[in-house]
C-alpha cells in the first residue's frame, strides 16, 4: 500500500493540469498500489525514481534500468530483498505498459502483459500454469476460490474474450454498463491462468482495455484500493451455500462506479470478510438467537476492556480489529492497514497505543512486528 497516501506527492501529479505530468503520475502511483494485491510495498528507492521520470528528468525505459541495476548492484545488500526487487521491478514495468496507448483486446494480448510485467522475476512468466491450484482467503476465513482447471485454461481465456468481444454495449448511462463489466472481469480473474500475478496482470489489462472504450481512469482507485479490488474478485467468485454465502458482484460493481463515475461508495476490506455481518453484530452486543453457535462468540469477545479515555473512532478501530482476529490469531500493520483502510504511519500510532493500553502483546517465532490480543486470562 502507497504511504502516507493522504500527503503522497503522486497523487498531487495526478491532480495536475499538465498531462504529461499527470498521465504519469497516474502511472506510477497506480504500478506502486496494484503491488498491495501481494502484500508487497515498494521502496524510497523506487518512488525516487519515479519522480525523476515524472519531472522529465529521465525518460521511463531510463527509469526502469536504474531500478534493475539498482537490484543487481545490490544482491549483498541485507536490506534488499526478494520481495523489495519483484515491488520495484514489476511497478516500474506497469507504469511503462500504463503510459503506452498500444492495445489489442485478445488473449495474446493479456498473455503478453504478464510476461512483460514478470519477466526475470518469475519463472513462469508468460506462461499458462500446467497444474491445479488454490489459495487461502483472508476475505473467505481460509476458503479458497474454485479456479480454473489447469487442463482448460487456454480454452477458458478465448471463451471469455470472445463473448466480450460479441456483447454490444449499448448507447446509455455508463451505469447500466458496469453489472457486465463486473461480470467480465470477475470471470477473466477467476481462471487464474498464471501460478502468481494474476491480480495485477488482469488490474492492467482491465485499465488499458477500459481506456479503449473512451473511459478516463486517471484517478487514484487503483492506487489506494487495490486489496479491495482483488477481494471484490474473490467474493465475485466464491459460493457456500451451506453457510449462506453467494457469489455476488455487488462489492466489484461499488469499485467501478467509484471508477469510472466519479461516486464515493465507502470501500472497506472488513465489510467484503464473509463474517463480517455476524462479527459486526456480536461485536455491538446484539442478541442471538438461543442455540446459535455465534453466542459463544459473543461472550468471548464482550471480554475486551477498552479504556473510555480513548477516542470513540480509536475505539471502534479496536473493535473491528477484535472482529476479524480474536484472542487466536496474530496480525501486523499491513493486516491493520488492509482491514481498517489506514496507511502506514496511522496504522503504526494505532498498534504502539494498544501496546501501550496492554491490549496486545507482540508474538514470537510469527516474525517481526506480529501481535495477538490478550484475553483477561493472559494478563
Amino acid at each position: 500500500m502507497v504511504d502516507d497516501i493522504k500527503n503522497d506527492p503522486f497523487e498531487e501529479y495526478i491532480k495536475q493540469s499538465e498531462p504529461s505530468k499527470k498521465d504519469l503520475g497516474y502511472a506510477w502511483y497506480t504500478a506502486m498500489g496494484l503491488q498491495a494485491v501481494d502484500g508487497l510495498k515498494t521502496s524510497d528507492y523506487l518512488k525516487k525514481v519515479a519522480k525523476d521520470n515524472i519531472e522529465g528528468n529521465i525518460s521511463l525505459p531510463e527509469a526502469n534500468k536504474l531500478i534493475e541495476s539498482y537490484y543487481i548492484a545490490s544482491t549483498d545488500r541485507k536490506e534488499s530483498s526478494d520481495r523489495d526487487r519483484e515491488a520495484d521491478i514489476v511497478a516500474g514495468r506497469i507504469a511503462a505498459i500504463l503510459s503506452e496507448n498500444a492495445f489489442t483486446f485478445s488473449v495474446p494480448q493479456y498473455i503478453g502483459i504478464h510476461r512483460r510485467i514478470f519477466e526475470g522475476v518469475f519463472s513462469h512468466a508468460g506462461k499458462i500454469r500446467d497444474y491445479n491450484i488454490s489459495k487461502r482467503e483472508w476475505v473467505l476465513d481460509g476458503a479458497s476460490v474454485n479456479y480454473g482447471n489447469a487442463l482448460e485454461l487456454r480454452e477458458m481465456l478465448e471463451y471469455d474474450m470472445q463473448k466480450e468481444r460479441e456483447y454490444k454495449y449499448a448507447f446509455s448511462a455508463v451505469a447500466e454498463l458496469i453489472p457486465h463489466l463486473a461480470e467480465f472481469v470477475s470471470n477473466l480473474w477467476q481462471i487464474h491462468a498464471f501460478g502468481e500475478g494474476n491480480t495485477r496482470t488482469t488490474a492492467v489489462f482491465l485499465i488499458k482495455y477500459l481506456r479503449s472504450l473512451g473511459f478516463d481512469v486517471t484517478n487514484d482507485l487503483f492506487a489506494k484500493n487495490s486489496w479491495y479490488f482483488r477481494n471484490a474478485l474473490v467474493r465475485a467468485n466464491y459460493n457456500d451455500y451451506t453457510k449462506n454465502i453467494r457469489e455476488t458482484t455487488e462489492y466489484l460493481e461499488l469499485f467501478l462506479r467509484n471508477l469510472l463515475l466519479g461516486e464515493t461508495n465507502e470501500l472497506k476490506n472488513r465489510y467484503l470478510h464473509v463474517r463480517w455481518k455476524d462479527a459486526k453484530q456480536d461485536i455491538q452486543g446484539i442478541k442471538q438467537d438461543i442455540g446459535d453457535s455465534k453466542q459463544d462468540i459473543q461472550e468471548i469477545k464482550q471480554d475486551i476492556e477498552i479504556p473510555n479515555e480513548l477516542s470513540s473512532k480509536t475505539k471502534q478501530h479496536i473493535r473491528d480489529l477484535f472482529c476479524e482476529f480474536g484472542y487466536d490469531r496474530f496480525f501486523g500493520r499491513t493486516d491493520v492497514q488492509n482491514i481498517l483502510g489506514l496507511t502506514a504511519s496511522p496504522s503504526s500510532a494505532l498498534l504502539k497505543r494498544m501496546l501501550e493500553l496492554d491490549l496486545i502483546y507482540p508474538m514470537k517465532g510469527k516474525g517481526k512486528g506480529k501481535y495477538l490480543f490478550k484475553n483477561t486470562e493472559d494478563k
